[in-house]
């Protein structure tokens, strides 16, 4: 306490001044703010922006680097007021190396460089800064993609020198909006759906803030790549007029930690700001935010869709054997489904590629010639981590296995027993990289689901590797190094096969039902869920849509696979439609089926995979009825819409007894607009964009407790 009676701060100071005050580490000034008494002299500026955005951030020598301007051009809104221009919009940045606080706008750094760069689809700006006292360089990366009003920065650590460096503390950005006076304000958390007070920490479940101002409409959206429970997002309500934002890397639940080695560099998650106003047509955040997660956050499935994925796991578990898998495939065929995926079961042991031909006495040869003579392409399962200790690479290198506080090896509960847990930020990583590239080549894979334990085991083990002589510092440390591990794994399974679609579990991530961006920076497609669905009163697609409507307000829907759907359970018409909202799978068996369910299947299954082809309905996502929280008494639904018009709504009746459903789409372009059932294949009428503001009741027949609607707009 010494240094924080030095500094003059009081209790209210410290809280505002969030994760450095932590550290012992505070300087005169707010955590957020700028520097007082900053130089005025003149620097050099820099504007980043498209024809939707636009932000200036300039470097004065002793001031250093700061926002002066941060403007949504589709809604004509400077989001960095008159005053704070002339001081600088917040820190821009922020981390402790080797005990120095380190922040953009604190006068620690000299100006190296700068350089615009060519996107594929946008610009970069990258600045070049050199600390004073330390050999540290840090490049703050700024890029925007043509057709969003959005920024997303990074940052790329360099230690230049011949000594380590030690970097807690991160925030990779750090900035001062303002949407309005804090009186006028709301914050919607938990993925942009639940409200919250302004002055708010968001720690892993909150990968999207929705800021906005609740008079104007006005607003921010705050999307954070910072993996799983390294995760924090710090917004400040304590200002009338401006409201700071930090992105940062946790510092006390999961705390963040990085030795930099000599010349190594360390380029930090991302973060992504989304201008935005409410009702105010494409920049509604329904329309804005969706947009531009599925253009940019994605890696592949935007362009035409996701697969329609079968998976044995419900109700088979690991007793799935080769006469029941064959039989399996043929009714997959019959549906229409894209991808068939043996999940556990199939392997010998785990860590290791040989087949159990107990159950599959002739291996998965025959198996993959069943499912491609079909139509379809095959999918494993495969665990990343969790190995048996039975296996070669254990037996050779236990000294990989991540060890617990009291220096024992990790072990992780599962379907097949304890199992050991290896620590991914070892050599391992090489193995389990090699190993799944060897399923991929040997099976024709077009799928892989990774799953297991890694950094964090979901149903409540201990997180991290307490390990010497791995590749981290300490436990602190190995935290983030393991979610390295794991984007390195995918990252060499892409360089050799960048067609393969890796799902990587909310099992792996480390929490139940999550999603973010850090997972879809290192994968393409999130098994985020096991919801309940092998009875009629299980937790069913009711639950499924819970999940899919928290998340879709900040995350892309069509990452997500919510398992477990059984196809063959009644009424299979709300299995097909709640697929539909999301990324499809299913599970169940489907042998149940009869030939009249499967043809239903395909018919439809076959529809929607045209459409979504050609229709690019991941530009939005509209929740609709009892959305924010789902029940049997009434009706919920949503709304996939291009910004043409075209789009599919799926509407659920639930045990409602609802005569109609009222759906309200004010934000549609102008035009008119066919709807089509899908359910009967039916024409139900034509309306235009003041038949949406006003609302357009859909019927339900009296036995009836799904409608899906194809929506196609009228060329004039």
């Amino acid at each position: 306490m010494k240094e924080r009676a030095r500094a003059g701060l009081n209790r209210r100071q410290l809280i505002q001044s969030g994760a450095l005050a932590a550290s012992g580490l505070v300087l005169r000034r707010d955590v957020f703010g700028a520097v007082a008494g900053a130089d005025e002299s003149s620097g050099q500026a820099w504007t980043i922006g498209n024809d939707r955005m636009a932000r200036t951030i300039a470097f004065k020598p002793a001031a250093g680097l700061v926002t002066t301007s941060f403007k949504a051009l589709s809604i004509e809104v400077e989001y960095v007021l008159p005053q704070e221009a002339r001081k600088g919009a917040g820190r821009e940045f922020a981390f402790v190396c080797n005990g120095h606080t380190c922040a953009g706008n604190n006068g620690a750094f000299d100006f190296v460089s700068a350089h615009e760069d060519a996107l594929a689809h946008g610009r970069s700006l990258t600045v070049v800064l050199r600390h004073k006292e330390l050999a540290l360089e840090v490049s703050v990366v700024y890029r925007v993609y043509d057709g969003h009003a959005a920024l997303r920065k990074n940052l790329v650590l360099h230690n230049t020198g011949s000594a380590p460096l030690h970097i807690s503390h991160l925030a990779v950005e750090a900035v001062d909006v303002s949407c309005g006076h804090a009186n006028e304000l709301t914050l919607l958390t938990q993925y942009g759906a639940v409200p919250r007070e302004t002055f708010y920490t968001g720690r892993s479940e909150d990968a999207g803030l929705l800021l906005a101002n609740g008079r104007t409409g006005v607003g921010m959206a705050v999307l954070s790549e910072v993996p799983g429970y390294m995760k924090r997002t710090e917004i400040g309500g304590f200002r009338p007029e401006t409201t700071p934002i930090a992105v940062m890397y946790d510092t006390d639940l999961m705390p963040f930690e990085r030795t930099l080695a000599a010349g190594e560099q360390f380029a930090t998650a991302s973060a992504s700001l989304i201008a935005f106003k409410h009702e105010d047509g494409f920049n509604d955040p329904r329309w804005a935010v969706p947009s531009y997660t599925s253009d940019v956050l994605v890696r592949r499935v935007n362009a035409q869709g996701p697969p329609w994925i079968y998976n044995t796991w419900e109700p088979f578990t690991r007793s799935i054997n080769h006469d029941i898998a064959m039989e399996l495939i043929e009714a997959a065929g019959a549906m229409g489904m894209d991808i068939f995926t043996i999940d556990d079961g199939w392997q010998q042991e785990y860590g290791e590629n040989a087949v159990n031909l107990t159950a599959f006495p002739g291996g998965l040869e025959p198996i993959l010639s069943a499912v491609e003579s079909r139509g379809m392409r095959l999918g494993l399962w495969i665990p990343m981590a969790a190995i048996g200790t039975d296996t070669a690479v254990y037996r050779e290198h236990p000294e990989w296995a991540a060890l617990d506080q009291d220096g024992k090896p990790k072990f992780t509960g599962t379907a097949a027993g304890t199992k050991a847990v290896m620590c991914m930020a070892t050599a391992y990583r090489e193995t389990a990289a090699a190993r799944i590239i060897d399923a991929i080549e040997k099976f024709r894979l077009a799928y892989v689901k990774l799953d297991l334990t890694t950094i964090f085991n979901a149903y409540g083990e201990a997180p991290g590797c307490w390990a010497h002589g791995h590749d981290h510092g300490d436990w602190a440390e190995s935290l983030n190094r393991i979610y390295e591990g794991i984007s390195y794994v995918t990252g060499r399974v892409y360089e050799k096969h960048p067609d393969v679609l890796l799902d990587l579990t909310f099992e792996l991530w480390g929490q139940k039902h999550i999603i973010d961006a850090g997972l879809l920076a290192a994968g393409d497609l999130d098994w985020m869920s096991n919801v309940d669905d092998r009875e009629p009163d299980s937790a069913g697609p009711l639950q499924a849509r819970q999940l899919l409507y928290q998340r879709a307000p900040s995350m892309p829907v069509e990452a997500m696979l919510i398992g477990n759907l059984n196809g063959d359970q009644q009424p299979i018409a709300e299995r097909f439609a709640t697929c539909v909202g999301s990324a499809p799978v299913m599970l169940g068996d489907l042998r149940r089926l009869s030939a009249a369910d499967r043809a239903w299947y395909r018919k439809r299954i076959t529809w929607f995979r045209k459409f979504r082809q050609s229709k690019k309905i991941s530009e939005s996502f509209f929740p609709l009825g009892s959305w924010q929280q789902t029940t049997p008494a009434a009706w919920d639904g949503f709304a996939r819409m291009t910004h043409t018009g075209d789009g599919v709504i799926a509407l659920f009746r639930n045990e409602s007894n609802a005569a109609e459903a009222v759906v309200l789409l004010p934000l549609m372009p102008e035009g008119r607009f066919t709807l089509r059932s899908v359910i009967s294949g039916s024409t139900l009428w034509t309306v235009t964009k003041a038949d949406w503001a006003r609302g357009v009741a859909v019927q339900f027949a009296p036995d009836q407790r799904v409608e899906v609607i194809e929506v196609t707009a009228v060329k004039a």
